[in-house]
Formats: C-alpha cells, sequence, structure tokens
C-alpha cells in the first residue's frame, strides 16, 4: 500500500487539472483540457490558472480549526477541559506525535488541495505543492507554454521558484533536512533520495528564492501582466516576497539549531548570517527609500494588522503585510474571537487561550527597560502603570472595562470588568475563564462580546494572520546582522541603518523608548532585547515555538515554564479610575506548567509509516 508520503511525491491528481476556475479568475479553460492536460500550460491565463492552485495548499494559520492552537512556546495556555486536544497541550506534554493525523493541527492531516480550511495542511499541502512546481518547471522548460511572451514566462517561472521553496521551508522549519526534489519523479522507479543537512537544503531553497527574486516584479501592478488584475495582486508572489524568504533561510540556517545541531552549541554561522543581512538590507533599502508598496503601518492603526471591521471584509495586515495565505471563510473568525475571552461572554467552545503570565512580563515599559532591570520603574504595587504601548493594545489586565453596552440581567455584571485578581470571576476556574490572570485581545476588539456583540457577520469582522510582515523582517535583519558581524552596530553595507537601529524602528512606531546604551555594549546584552523585542512585537503570531527552537532554547528554563499571576486589590475597585493606576498588593507568580522537554523536541518526529519506505529516509534523533 502507497503511504500517504508517497502519494503526495508521485499522484497527480486528476482535479489538478479540473475546476480550476474556482480558485481563480484566471484560467480560461479550453474545451478540450481535460482530454490534453498541456492546454493548462498553453498560454499565459492558463498557467496562471494552474499556478494559482498552490497558494491556496498553505494553511490559514490562525482559523485552521473551529479552535486554532499556533502558539507552542511559552507564551499560551489553555484551558484544561475542552481545549486539551489542541497540539499546544500536546506540545506542553512533550506528545509531539499527537500531530500525526490530528485534524485540529494544521501540521498534518486528512487533506485535499479543493478543501476548506480544514483540509489544508503543512505536510500533505507542501509536498504537493512542491510536485505541482516542478510540474510547471518542466512543462516550461519542454516549451509546452507556446503562446506568451518572455515577461510572462518570466512570472509564471518566478512564482514557480518562490512556490518551490516556500513548501519547503514550512516542511523543513518543522522536520529538519528532507530529499530536496526539483524534478518529477517517475511513478515507476523506487525511492532512493536521501535526507539532506538543514545547510544542504536551505542552499537550494536559497537558490530558488534568488531565482524567483530575479524573475518577479517588486509589484504587479505596475505591470503591464499585473494590469489585467489591478488591485487583487496582493496575495500573489513578488520580489519582496522571494527577497525576503530568502533572508529567512539564510536566517534560520545561520541560527543554533540549525548551524550545530540539536546538542550544539548555541553560536551562529557568521558567514551565513551575513548574507541574510545583505538581503534584508537589499529589502529594507528599497522599502525606506519608497521603492515598494510596503511600510510600516502608524500605531494608531496597529489593530489593521490583525483584524478589521465595517471594511466589507478587508483582510487585514494593510501595508505592512508581506506574505497572507488566502482566507478559505470568514465563518471561522468568530469562534477563534471567542476563545480569547471566558466562556460565559462569548459563545464560543469553552475554550480560552490566555497569555502565560511570564510571557506578558516580556511586555516592558515606555522607558524601554524590561521589567526587571532595577532602572525600569516598574512598581509590583503598581504593576500596569508605564508600560510599553503594545501591553495596553494586546493584554486585558485586573479593571478593565470589558463590556461597555447594557446587561440585562444583573447576575451579569460581574462580567463587566476584567475582575483578573486572585479568586476574580475572570480567573477562578481554569475550564473556563483565564488561568494566568491575563487575557489576550490583540486579535480582537473590546466589544467582542455577547452585549456589545461588536464582532461576526454583522461588522463584517474579519481576523487574519500575516505569515511574514515587515516589522518580522526589521527584526530578522538586526539580528542577522549584529550576529553576523559580532556586534550590535553590525550592519550590511547596502543599508544605512545598523542592528541597533532597526530593532529602535519597531520600537519607535510604537512609542518606545530606544535600547539603552547598556543592551548595545555587548552582543549578549542586545541579543537578550532582540529576544524580548521579538516576543513583544510579534506576540501570539505563531512565531515563539520556532524561534526557540532555532536559538536551542525551548529546553530551558525559563523558556521552559509557563506562570499565572497572582495579586490582590488593595481597594475595590473604583470604576472612576484608569485601571493603569490601580495598586495591587502580594505581588507574586506561580508555575503553572513546566515542560519536560529534551533534545528530541527541537525537531517534530515523521510518522513512523513514512520513515519505513526506505532506509535513506530516516527518522529524527530520539524518535
Amino acid at each position: 500500500m502507497k503511504t500517504k508520503f508517497i502519494y503526495y511525491l508521485y499522484a497527480l491528481a486528476t482535479s489538478l487539472f479540473l475546476s480550476v476556475v474556482s480558485c481563480t479568475d484566471y484560467l480560461d479553460k479550453a474545451p478540450d483540457s481535460v482530454i490534453s492536460p498541456d492546454d493548462a500550460y498553453k498560454n499565459f491565463t492558463n498557467f496562471q490558472g494552474f499556478v494559482e492552485r498552490m497558494y491556496h495548499l498553505t494553511p490559514d494559520l490562525a482559523k485552521h480549526f473551529w479552535v486554532s492552537s499556533f502558539n507552542w512556546g511559552e507564551d499560551e495556555v489553555v484551558t484544561i477541559g475542552n481545549g486539551e486536544y489542541l497540539m499546544g497541550f500536546s506540545i506542553d506534554r512533550g506528545n509531539y506525535r499527537d500531530y500525526i493525523g490530528n485534524g485540529a493541527s494544521f501540521l498534518d492531516r486528512n487533506w485535499s488541495p479543493e478543501g476548506d480550511r480544514f483540509n489544508k495542511s503543512v505536510w500533505g499541502g507542501s509536498w504537493y505543492g512542491i510536485r505541482v512546481a516542478n510540474m510547471g518547471l518542466k512543462a516550461l522548460a519542454e516549451g509546452k507554454m507556446t503562446d506568451a511572451s518572455q515577461d510572462e514566462r518570466d512570472i509564471i517561472a518566478g512564482q514557480l521558484y518562490f512556490m518551490r521553496a516556500w513548501f519547503y521551508f514550512q516542511l523543513t522549519q518543522y522536520w529538519g533536512g528532507l530529499p530536496y526534489i526539483e524534478s518529477v519523479l517517475p511513478s515507476d522507479e523506487p525511492l532512493t533520495l536521501p535526507r539532506e543537512t538543514y545547510r544542504e537544503n536551505a542552499e537550494k531553497m536559497a537558490s530558488d528564492f534568488q531565482k524567483a527574486a530575479d524573475l518577479l516584479p517588486v509589484n504587479w501592478d505596475d505591470t503591464e501582466i499585473g494590469r489585467r488584475t489591478a488591485g487583487n495582486n496582493a496575495l500573489r508572489a513578488n520580489k519582496i516576497w522571494a527577497l525576503s524568504m530568502l533572508g529567512k533561510t539564510y536566517l534560520y540556517a545561520g541560527s543554533p539549531l540549525m548551524a550545530n545541531g540539536i546538542n550544539g552549541p548555541r553560536t551562529y554561522d557568521a558567514e551565513i548570517c551575513k548574507k541574510a543581512a545583505d538581503v534584508f538590507g537589499k529589502v529594507l533599502s528599497m522599502v525606506e527609500n519608497g521603492e515598494t508598496q510596503y511600510a510600516l503601518v502608524d500605531f494608531e492603526n496597529y489593530s489593521s494588522l490583525f483584524y478589521t471591521m465595517q471594511q466589507e471584509w478587508l483582510m487585514p495586515g494593510g501595508s505592512e503585510a508581506i506574505i497572507r495565505s488566502p482566507t478559505y471563510g470568514p465563518d471561522s473568525y468568530w469562534r477563534q474571537m471567542n476563545s480569547y475571552q471566558p466562556s460565559p461572554i462569548a459563545q464560543g467552545d469553552g475554550i480560552v487561550l490566555a497569555p502565560a503570565a511570564n510571557y506578558v512580563n516580556y511586555y516592558g515599559m515606555v522607558n524601554g527597560m524590561p521589567l526587571n532591570d532595577p532602572e525600569s520603574g516598574f512598581d509590583s504595587t503598581h504593576p500596569w502603570k508605564d508600560r510599553d504601548p503594545r501591553f495596553y493594545h494586546d493584554i486585558i489586565y485586573d479593571g478593565v472595562k470589558v463590556v461597555s453596552g447594557t446587561i440585562t440581567n444583573p447576575n451579569d455584571e460581574v462580567w463587566r470588568y476584567a475582575n483578573l485578581h486572585t479568586g476574580g470571576n475572570y480567573t477562578n476556574d481554569p475550564r473556563s475563564v483565564s488561568r494566568t490572570g491575563y487575557l489576550n485581545y490583540k486579535f480582537i476588539p473590546l466589544g467582542a462580546n455577547i452585549w456589545d456583540n461588536t464582532y461576526g457577520y454583522s461588522y463584517a469582522a474579519h481576523f487574519h494572520l500575516t505569515w511574514l510582515r515587515l516589522a518580522d523582517v526589521y527584526l530578522m535583519y538586526a539580528e542577522a546582522a549584529a550576529q553576523g558581524y559580532g556586534s550590535p552596530s553590525g550592519k550590511a553595507a547596502n543599508f544605512s541603518k545598523n542592528a541597533t537601529d532597526a530593532l529602535n524602528s519597531i520600537r519607535e512606531r510604537a512609542g518606545v523608548a530606544s535600547l539603552a546604551e547598556k543592551y548595545t555594549a555587548t552582543l549578549e546584552g542586545f541579543m537578550s532585547e532582540l529576544r524580548r523585542e521579538r516576543a513583544v512585537e510579534l506576540a501570539f503570531e505563531g512565531h515563539r515555538f520556532n524561534d526557540l527552537r532555532r536559538w536551542l532554547l525551548l529546553t530551558e528554563y525559563p523558556f521552559n515554564i509557563k506562570t499565572k499571576q497572582e495579586f490582590n486589590r488593595a481597594t475595590p475597585l473604583d470604576t472612576k479610575i484608569n485601571p493603569k493606576e490601580n495598586t495591587v498588593l502580594n505581588w507574586r507568580e506561580e508555575v503553572i506548567t513546566t515542560r519536560n522537554l529534551t533534545s528530541k523536541h527541537y525537531w517534530l518526529p515523521f510518522n513512523t509509516d513514512d520513515v519505513s519506505i526506505y532506509p535513506e529516509f530516516y527518522q529524527n534523533p530520539g524518535w
């Protein structure tokens, strides 16, 4: 019997050539195209329809299930009971194999190219996409795109190279080095392709991303080809997509896990990091010179990066979103939205995804200092005062007014304000409210409750996470430049800003003070703040698990614990006072989860069936 892995490598589903018009307006299928598959390649309109299918293989990270678990670092705590089927629970327990066939996980599940958000997976979709990309490149090499200009061929080829590398990046970031397939495998030959090292895969991904960057335009709308679909090209690969992923490929390859292995030192490969810095520098120089359609959004519009309302279902992300997947249906938003609130004020699944208190501590002070710095000014009797503005955007803390409208039942008035102190109704049941003393409202408005009801269909509310946004590029540049050149003042020759400047650009947008000199004096001090800045700016966007893994910190204290915040109110809640000013007593943290992970947990295991096919495709260490 063929395993799913063999199917993905060999099989050509008939549906690849059928019903493509459902995904795009591009494909103008000729009457005999079912009989003659070559018609899929004959001109730009048809070939682009063939390519479009690949964009619909990437999971919608934040809406891949009824309630979606995608924050697997030390960042999120799930309610016990109804939430224990989520992958986040399995990661905490070290049960990585639970991803295999788990319908609630975007990693691997029953999958089909025509499926909705429940039928998209990294494992199956990526292998299928790689085969489709190779089929397209083969068709180009064989001259099957007969009725097309060179510019049209270039844009098709650029997308194919990009998608092949993109799918490999999705796979290798979780499973490590794989066979890098660059041709259409014949189905009558046995599989013998060996797994390559991560470095070998990265070099081939980099080559593909570079080819894509050379062939694709910066902005489709500025080309004759793109103007045919002007205003509808934002989700199609372009030069900035390719260059950004090229830089990310180099940075990952230069990071401790990928460069040194699961038991190696926490040191970077400086030469590869220099390559990453150069590529990111090129992107950021283009951005800051106004040569692209991308820019950091103003902080007053920060929420537009994550959700929109009453804008005719406008996809969030704005000018900062570089790479986004399609959305596979807005019906999923309200279910995920409700998972960020206590169950009694929402209409969800009895699951609450709450920020871990230890993670909330990364949100420092507006003066730029971390909370544990003696010069920060943090006062544990006034813990909400003078914090990083992103704290107030992302986090609901004790005393914040959550419900503004009329609550008809007087007994429900207890839900109007977030009673997140010890013993409060927002924290007193680990099965239905916050287990940590905080709530995550980064992705939802305050009115997202059953009384204010400012969400859902009537508000055209749309929540969507970006796979890669511009702020991430700034922070990856800062990391690569610092590690590549061995200093916080390290910089690429093609960009005016050094590592410290780039990090400060993100802080400046949020109204946070620049790095203090003490944190720019040494590489170690800079990296501690770089890791904290990534934790805050990219909080709950699905990055932390992979960051901790590539830094070889996933198994290390304090990154292996999750805590809750305990405290008492000094006085009864005074609703006339800004909750930032509230006084608390007995401020303390308690560990609620310790993740007993070992070195094997830096890579996911393969399905046993897949590593039983042939010896050269072997299991990851420890599994």
